[in-house]
């Protein structure tokens, strides 16, 4: 997957950088595993607004995607990659030998044609899924569970992976993309390889019109606000609004505001870099 600059033909193209989308073979998604869905426009069941600076977009359909990778010793062929407007990785749609069809993230490398499989007898190449303790040390795998059939819910976005650097007792020890190390139980299930669309990291949007395309609403800055809005609100002129913290008044720039006696931070070796 590369990236292609367009010519400055409007001031909007002049900055835009965007996917070449050549890895993609398919223009139409599985009917059978697309789903309709409204959009919130971040409201809640009440019609309260309770997520601010969502709204709009484009109308997209849902793809199902298979993130619990639970069909072991089960055969499947990559039938095509394609592009997902949920998400920022390709999927690929797999062909199982028992007749099923089901959607995965696509991993990088990973080729129409190839036949992948999940499970304990599944060999550690790139798509396989197997569980954290059949796989051997310094693997780089994406699609990580944190709890024994729950589904991954760990390193998913394009051009993301975790690597496995050892183990201890029934745990396995993985260094995520934030720099964090952390156990993580052995019979929870990752998927060989780092997610495809590396290059989503360099694509810019080129105009403000763009992110409206994607749904996302403009964000208004704290000090821009009346004070009975926000902390740092109000003042002649253009004020500074004193020390920068968010809209319940909680400090930024490194309070910290996890509890201490966190459950998971057992399970935490060495907290993500800054």
């Amino acid at each position: 997957m590369a990236v292609r600059k367009l010519k400055p033909s409007t001031p909007g193209q002049r900055h835009k950088i965007i996917g070449t989308f050549d890895t993609i073979t398919a223009s139409a998604p599985e009917k059978s595993l697309v789903y309709g869905g409204g959009k919130s426009g971040g409201r809640n069941h009440d019609g309260k607004m309770t997520m601010r600076y969502i709204g709009g977009g484009h109308k997209r359909k849902y793809r199902v995607i298979d993130f619990k990778r639970n069909k072991d010793g089960v055969p499947a062929t990559v039938n095509t990659i394609e592009y997902d407007p949920n998400r920022s990785a390709r999927i690929a749609l797999l062909f199982y030998a028992d007749g099923e069809k089901r959607y995965i993230l696509a991993p990088n490398g990973l080729q129409v044609g190839q036949v992948i499989l999940s499970g304990a007898e599944a060999a550690p190449e790139v798509g396989n899924a197997l569980f954290l303790q059949n796989i051997p040390l310094g693997t780089v795998v994406h699609n990580i569970e944190l709890r024994p059939g729950q589904g991954a819910s760990m390193v998913r976005s394009a051009g993301t992976f975790a690597q496995l650097t050892s183990r201890e007792d029934k745990y396995v020890i993985i260094k995520l993309p934030s720099g964090e190390i952390r156990k993580v139980l052995g019979t929870c299930k990752a998927t060989i390889g780092s997610v495809g669309n590396s290059d989503h990291a360099l694509e810019r949007s080129g105009k403000a019109g763009r992110s409206r395309w994607l749904g996302r609403r403009p964000r208004v800055r704290g000090v821009a606000m009346n004070p009975v809005d926000h902390p740092m609100g109000g003042g002649e002129g253009r004020a500074s609004g004193g020390h920068p913290r968010s809209r319940k008044g909680l400090l930024a720039k490194g309070y910290k505001t996890r509890h201490p006696k966190k459950q998971s931070s057992q399970y935490i070796i060495e907290r993500k870099k800054k």
